[in-house]
């Protein structure tokens, strides 16, 4: 655990790791007052696509938790980045939430229900049979078929529910063709959080609760890793992987040295 403490850079998901829905998990308050106190560079990077910086800002403010938008890095805004890169001023059909719609109109893409170039799918709580029509018969015309993330389910107050590759499955099925996953484990959102941060990989530890996205992503982009135990993945699911985090905590409190 000293190691750890002595880290530069923190990368840190949000969903299980700092809160469930609209709840703040035990420990949260202590281990980001210990990051700001030591001025640690850290970074929340969520593969949820529903809320911009600003609304995560405010939603942990809510909860009793103030921390600064600069530090809030979400899958929306690097799908809307890969967008921009790949083919700028593109048009998409988009399943989504306000934050995935915002990050792409300010990246220049626009909406397209007729021809569009891009058929992007992310986390949104008004899919329906109608939009995976739409999207399906946009794919089969030759529309690219891009995910904000690879999470097939997400914890909440009240459970474990559908996230983005649920909802992204039925139109792959459908189409025959396989999404592209732009947030984590992809290298391209990692890379840009590290680049956020300012600190080279080895002086940086991902944290999250998903062996299959955070852990995975960590490890493959040369981090120390921390698996907490407040999210998804439990202690008996670790024999379902072939690899390892380099730490297990309960959770994110149990990070801060003790006093």
């Amino acid at each position: 655990m000293e190691i750890l403490h002595k880290k530069e850079g923190f990368i840190c998901d949000m969903d299980g790791v700092i809160y469930h829905g609209n709840r703040l998990l035990p420990g949260v308050k202590e281990f980001v007052g210990w990051m700001q106190r030591e001025n640690k560079r850290f970074l929340f990077l969520t593969n949820s696509s529903e809320y911009s910086p600003k609304e995560l800002q405010q939603k942990l403010a809510r909860m009793g938790l103030e921390v600064d938008e600069s530090h809030f890095y979400t899958s929306a805004l690097a799908t809307a980045m890969f967008l921009k890169n790949q083919m700028p001023g593109c048009s998409a059909y988009v399943i989504g939430a306000p934050g995935l719609l915002n990050a792409l109109y300010d990246a220049g893409v626009t909406m397209n229900d007729v021809n569009p170039d891009y058929v992007v799918v992310g986390e949104t709580r008004n899919y329906n049979y109608e939009s995976v029509l739409r999207a399906v018969t946009h794919v089969r015309a030759g529309a690219r078929l891009i995910a904000t993330n690879t999470d097939m389910t997400a914890p909440t107050e009240a459970g474990i529910i559908p996230a983005c590759r649920a909802f992204v499955a039925p139109i792959e099925l459908a189409s025959g063709k396989s999404a592209y996953y732009v947030g984590k484990p992809n290298p391209l959102m990692m890379r840009t959080g590290l680049k956020k941060l300012g600190v080279h990989s080895e002086n940086a530890v991902m944290i999250g609760d998903r062996m299959d996205t955070d852990i995975i992503a960590g490890i493959e982009t040369g981090l120390d890793t921390v698996l907490v135990l407040t999210g998804v993945t439990q202690q008996a699911d670790l024999e379902l992987y072939p690899y390892r985090p380099t730490y297990i905590l309960n959770g994110v409190g149990d990070l801060p040295p003790k006093a």
